[in-house]
């Protein structure tokens, strides 16, 4: 399968989290990974700067470029963009991780909660796909890959905290048009969600440590990433990917070490 090795991966939202554990994921392949997210000093209440993951994806084997981005902005998203192809000479990989989320009825979600979802989830996605594109399509084996949950109309999925299915929706949207856009010419765009919650600082911020317990660590998402991004472009493209099943594709048979506790009851994540 295709390597890693001094491909150029740029990754929205990497000084956190699941984008962040792409990266050092990548890095240890070898990788450039562009960090593209708006952290550039201490956040009081979230760990991780664009900074600090350079620093771990450069101990982890890789290439690291930290570019303060924040992907409201088409300028800004164009200017990271020629910095990374500047630097790397192309972008052979592109994972939107960038995500908010506000989980709310209709009645308790303000209009600039909406905006912020709508502009980050969806505009955003789009916006960086636009602009990486070009590059991609002069790559070898070019992904673009979604953290976006699989289409389902349950109208459960609607009903509770229906502003960010709506920009959640908008992001695997993308994955189901831009897969048969550029079908023909190479580009696999594919989608990956977790088959539980994840232990992310954001977590903590929605439920605390005892949600967290119950979830499983960013590793088994970035794992499952670089296994979908080794795959053939032409061959794979406009998937839903669930993490724990492409590792299972993979033939790993132990998920229990990416537990947070393990033997604890794991809690499956939204829209699954």
């Amino acid at each position: 399968m295709p390597s890693l090795r001094g491909k150029t991966v740029f990754i929205t939202g990497a000084s956190r989290g699941i984008g962040r554990a792409i990266g050092v994921a990548a890095a240890r392949e070898g990788a450039n990974v562009v960090i593209a997210a708006k952290t550039s000093a201490p956040h009081p209440r979230l760990p991780g700067t664009i900074h600090d993951a350079a620093e771990e994806m450069t101990r982890a084997g890789g290439n690291a470029l930290p570019i303060e981005c924040d992907i409201r902005d088409e300028g800004q998203i164009a200017a990271a963009v020629s910095a990374a192809v500047e630097r790397y000479g192309g972008i052979d990989v592109c994972v939107n991780n960038a995500s908010a989320i506000f989980l709310a009825g209709t009645l308790d979600t303000p209009m600039r909660r909406w905006d912020l979802m709508h502009e980050v989830n969806a505009r955003g996605t789009f916006a960086t796909t636009q602009a990486c594109l070009p590059h991609l399509l002069r790559a070898g084996n070019p992904h673009v890959l979604m953290l976006a949950p699989p289409l389902s109309l349950e109208p459960r999925w609607l009903a509770s905290h229906l502003a960010y299915t709506i920009a959640k929706y908008g992001m695997s949207l993308c994955v189901l048009g831009m897969a048969e856009e550029f079908r023909d010419r190479g580009v696999a765009v594919n989608a990956l969600w977790p088959r539980t919650v994840i232990a992310t600082a954001a977590l903590n911020l929605l439920g605390g440590e005892e949600t967290a317990r119950h979830g499983r660590r960013p590793e088994i998402v970035a794992d499952a990433a670089v296994a979908i991004l080794h795959r053939e472009a032409r061959a794979c493209t406009g998937n839903f990917f669930v993490d724990e099943d492409v590792l299972r594709a993979e033939g790993v048979t132990d998920l229990e070490r990416y537990a947070v506790k393990p033997g604890e009851e794991l809690a499956p994540d939204l829209f699954l």
